[in-house]
């Protein structure tokens, strides 16, 4: 089963310097029939703007994903990482047993957007740790390029968790083919772009769940790019 959830159906959240969309349930805004699907809890849209962010503030008992779009993204925390991430870069980090973090954009003039992504662990109580990887756009363009796994599996970041993330970058009138098996299930997210879905229009905020074995096919109207769950 193929389901679509419309980027202009999510949550929004405006409050000056932030700019955020909300796929799942997340903060005041609260959707009963979208508060996660499987173990993937939360993809936000932010769009925050120069010389602001995110103060210190905790997390717990989450895998945390950090996949920028446009812009640049200065990460602290308390295990003593500092970092820039950037277009390409795929940010993971294990919240487990408690981490602090504050995210900024470091441009005078620039925004950043990007997506944030949680992800539940397969158990609770983890050592909190953090992981950085640079994924080209050769490596992704037409095809998919593994970029979280659990066992870090072709240069991938590791996830606590039997779930995979994809990544891929689909010129137009190219095509793009995936085949979901029997017992398993996938999150699309349109990160960028139009394309066609085995023959429906999906854009830019657009999201689709599928459930069970199901091939689908994606043909770029426009330079776009995706993201792709496997999920258990």
């Amino acid at each position: 089963m193929i389901t679509l959830r419309k980027g202009n159906e999510r949550g929004h959240t405006e409050i000056g310097w932030l700019d955020s969309y909300h796929t799942f349930s997340f903060g005041d805004y609260d959707d009963p029939k979208n508060r996660g699907f499987r173990v993937l809890r939360v993809i936000n849209e932010d769009r925050v703007e120069p010389e602001e962010g995110f103060d210190t503030h905790p997390h717990r008992d989450m895998e945390i994903i950090t996949y920028i779009l446009e812009g640049e993204l200065e990460h602290k925390d308390n295990m003593g990482t500092g970092s820039i991430i950037r277009p390409g870069d795929v940010q993971r980090m294990t919240a487990g047993t408690g981490v602090l973090h504050s995210e900024k954009n470091p441009s005078d003039s620039k925004p950043v957007r990007l997506l944030q992504i949680w992800i539940f662990p397969d158990q609770k109580g983890l050592k909190p740790s953090y992981e950085q990887k640079n994924f080209s756009n050769e490596e992704k363009n037409g095809k998919w390029r593994l970029v979280a796994s659990p066992d870090g599996k072709e240069g991938s970041v590791t996830i606590h968790q039997d779930a995979r993330l994809y990544s891929s970058l689909l010129p137009a009138r190219q095509t793009l083919s995936y085949e979901n098996p029997e017992g398993r299930y996938a999150w699309i997210q349109v990160a960028k772009g139009k394309a066609f879905l085995n023959g429906k229009q999906i854009e830019q905020g657009d999201g689709v769940s599928v459930t069970g074995r199901e091939t689908l096919k994606l043909e770029g109207e426009t330079q776009s790019e995706f993201l792709l769950f496997d999920l258990p």
